[in-house]
């Protein structure tokens, strides 16, 4: 009874697609093929969730090392990182990086720390800077949404990372070191290889998730992203859902893409785990009869 509730419903769903009109698939399928589309798909989605993500997994390895650490200092660090990181909205975050950090510091200063407080102390000529950056030619484009996502996906693949890790037995760890094994090998040779198993599933939502929040970066503002292309074409032509749906489309098979390569990652540092206990094997007794 509950198939066949299903079934109807799926049908019903399909048939108001195919018959209504509005939806003017042909138009979406032009609008997915449009160069300033899939310029933004390339760069603003894909470029910044590949930017964004890489950013956010070695800082977030980092993280956890730290937030494992004995040192109390390291401890102290990693936990308000996360904690400042985690709780900002990551729309918030972007808008304070691309318009905020512009306002505060109109420049960064490449040079000896605290160079001009020492440079007026001592009476010096130069003011031991060696370089300006204007921050909002760093900030205000690709590169400063990169470095917000970047930022804001490390607090939370620091927790990830120190699940895995977590999950190694601390026994892996005593073997390795009584080797003569460095700890910073014990965690690359022995360590992170076995976390690997707990940490590639929620990397690969982590990575899906932030192909959609490429959409954010209107915040900053970058206007070469999927999703502020296709708007920007439905409001021209009038045509916004069959606009929306070109950048559904593409949304989906980008993330399709990366469900597949999750899935072949998990069952490459999955092997070993979980397997089928192994069939019994059945003889032939004596007269014919079968047994185990």
């Amino acid at each position: 009874m509950a198939l066949a509730i299903i079934a109807v419903m799926v049908a019903m769903l399909l048939s108001s697609f195919l018959t209504n009109k509005k939806w003017d698939f042909p138009f979406a399928l032009k609008v997915m093929n449009q160069s300033p589309v899939l310029e933004g798909l390339y760069k603003g989605t894909i470029l910044g969730t590949v930017g964004a993500m890489i950013i956010g997994v070695v800082l977030g390895v980092i993280i956890a090392i730290m937030r494992l650490s004995s040192n109390p200092v390291l401890r102290g660090v990693s936990f308000v990182y996360t904690w400042f990181f985690r709780a900002i909205p990551r729309y918030v975050l972007l808008v304070i990086i691309g318009t905020g950090l512009g306002y505060l510091y109109n420049t960064l200063d490449v040079g000896v720390p605290f160079g001009k407080q020492i440079a007026s102390a001592f009476g010096l000529q130069s003011d031991l800077t060696f370089f300006h950056l204007t921050t909002n030619d760093i900030v205000g484009g690709l590169v400063g949404g990169i470095i917000g996502l970047g930022l804001s996906e490390a607090a939370y693949m620091a927790e990830i990372a120190r699940a895995g890790i977590l999950s190694v037995d601390v026994g892996q760890r005593e073997a390795a070191q009584a080797l003569g094994m460095s700890s910073g090998k014990t965690m690359r040779r022995i360590v992170l290889p076995q976390a690997m198993r707990v940490i590639v599933p929620p990397t690969g939502n982590e990575t899906i998730a932030m192909v959609k929040d490429t959409s954010l970066l209107v915040a900053i503002p970058v206007i070469t992203e999927l999703f502020y292309q296709a708007s920007a074409i439905g409001s021209r032509t009038l045509k916004i859902m069959p606009s929306y749906v070109a950048a559904t489309a593409w949304y989906l098979i980008v993330c399709s893409i990366l469900m597949v390569g999750q899935s072949y990652l998990e069952r490459y540092f999955g092997r070993g785990f979980g397997q089928k206990a192994p069939k019994t094997r059945r003889f032939a007794r004596p007269g014919g009869a079968g047994g185990a």
